[in-house]
């Protein structure tokens, strides 16, 4: 049975009630579809803690395998590449099957990936743990932004960023829980410990997103999205190189900060420490900034706030070129923070807004899969950039002129003709 659930500006949504046991067209934009984000916000919350266990472990890890900081580091390539390669391999699982499958192989494969580690011989077997743990957190963050945006339409924007929360909120959450297991009980038993709560914490979860969600036919919509890509001259896959790119290149300028900031104060003299309590208001600033981003793009679309984030996101560079006095720094990693923190969840906006909805996940990630290889291209150039010049200033520049070709594609994207600011 075929239902009109609202005319939106400039889109009609077109619903089917089926069989097949998907939610009512009711159900978009409902208290049902909030309680929804809060489940997938827990969820996020929790699987995201692969993505930060191994920055306090590090110095545990490296003493105990008695290695170099360097080889000591691998695990956390490993962790990135496994979380690259898993968001595209969750994505294709959650548009086929629904977000539960993904959801409960992330569970399994973190209580492995971190029971394994805590027992793990050597730092290989170790590091090749650490892949797994990169792989299971990736079925918690860009499954579940794809799948919350089923459930909204006139705030999907403020849905998509609340769900990308979660990853931030993990990074505040659970450093000072680990480094306290580290402390007092050592950090295999954290690690193992943390793989247990994982496996207790996601599974239950995890059934309160069995509902399916709203089975839109949105052929409108999707006719409406065909013809816009038509009006760029592009392939959809084209479009999704355009997109790949631009992500590289926003994270290739988001790295230096991020990556170089615990070095660059040291090297001015204030002290790792400093660096450390600047990373920390870059990621508080940054939750601001996705539920602002998610707001704004409710109103004006995930492009044109991309557009907007990422041109300030080079104003903040630009800042770090300029200023490097203590209070100066403490300053622009706030603005940092709260400039970029909306940049990655608001291409979720963006992949829907382009594709049909059966094909989000996927393409997701592998967006998210070139955000990952930007922040690890960008954090790779600024060292090797500071190693030629002794200095930061060029690696500062480096992150503009990479941030300038994201800023370039989206005003390209923003004025083409047969834009539409309003999701697909």
């Amino acid at each position: 049975m075929l239902g009109i659930v609202r005319n939106l500006p400039g889109s009609v949504i077109v619903t089917m009630h089926s069989a097949a046991g998907a939610s009512p067209a009711s159900d978009i934009d409902s208290a049902r579809a909030w309680t929804r984000l809060g489940v997938a916000l827990a969820l996020g919350t929790v699987g995201s803690v692969g993505m930060w266990s191994f920055v306090v472990a590090l110095p545990a890890v490296q003493a105990d395998f008695g290695v170099a900081r360097g080889d000591a580091s691998l695990p956390f390539t490993l962790t990135m590449i496994g979380f690259g390669a898993g968001g595209i391999v969750m994505g294709r699982l959650a548009d086929r099957y629904g977000i539960v499958i993904p959801v409960i192989a992330g569970a399994l494969m973190l209580g492995a990936g971190y029971i394994l580690s805590g027992i793990a011989g050597n730092l290989w077997q170790f590091a090749l743990a650490q892949g797994l743990i990169g792989f299971g957190s990736s079925g918690t963050f860009g499954p579940l932004m794809t799948d919350i945006s089923h459930w909204f339409v006139r705030r999907r924007g403020i849905a998509v960023a609340l769900v990308s929360c979660g990853n931030y909120l993990a990074g505040t959450i659970w450093p000072p829980i680990i480094q306290h297991f580290i402390s007092t009980e050592g950090w295999r038993f954290a690690q193992i410990g943390i793989g247990v709560v994982c496996l207790v914490t996601i599974l239950p979860l995890a059934f309160g997103m069995r509902r399916k969600p709203p089975s839109q036919l949105a052929a409108h919509g999707v006719a409406a999205a065909a013809g816009m890509r038509e009006s760029l001259g592009m392939s959809s896959n084209a479009l999704m190189m355009l997109l790949f790119v631009a992500g590289i290149a926003c994270c290739v300028a988001m790295a230096m900060p991020q990556v170089h900031i615990v070095a660059y104060c040291g090297d001015l003299g204030y002290g790792p420490a400093r660096g450390a309590e600047m990373l920390s208001m870059m990621l508080g600033f940054g939750l601001i900034s996705r539920i602002a981003g998610g707001f704004i793009a409710d109103r004006i679309g995930g492009v044109a706030t991309l557009l907007i984030s990422s041109a300030l996101q080079g104003v903040a560079l630009f800042l770090y070129m300029l200023f490097d006095s203590l209070v100066s720094l403490y300053v622009i990693s706030a603005l940092f923070g709260l400039f970029q923190g909306s940049i990655v969840p608001m291409y979720a906006i963006i992949v829907r807004e382009y594709f049909p909805p059966k094909e989000a996940g996927v393409r997701l990630g592998i967006v998210l899969m070139a955000t990952l290889g930007g922040m690890a291209l960008g954090g790779w150039m600024s060292g090797v950039i500071f190693d030629l010049t002794g200095s930061y200033q060029a690696a500062f520049l480096n992150g503009l002129a990479w941030n300038l070709v994201n800023v370039s594609i989206m005003t390209w994207l923003l004025l083409r003709p047969g834009r539409r600011l309003a999701p697909a």
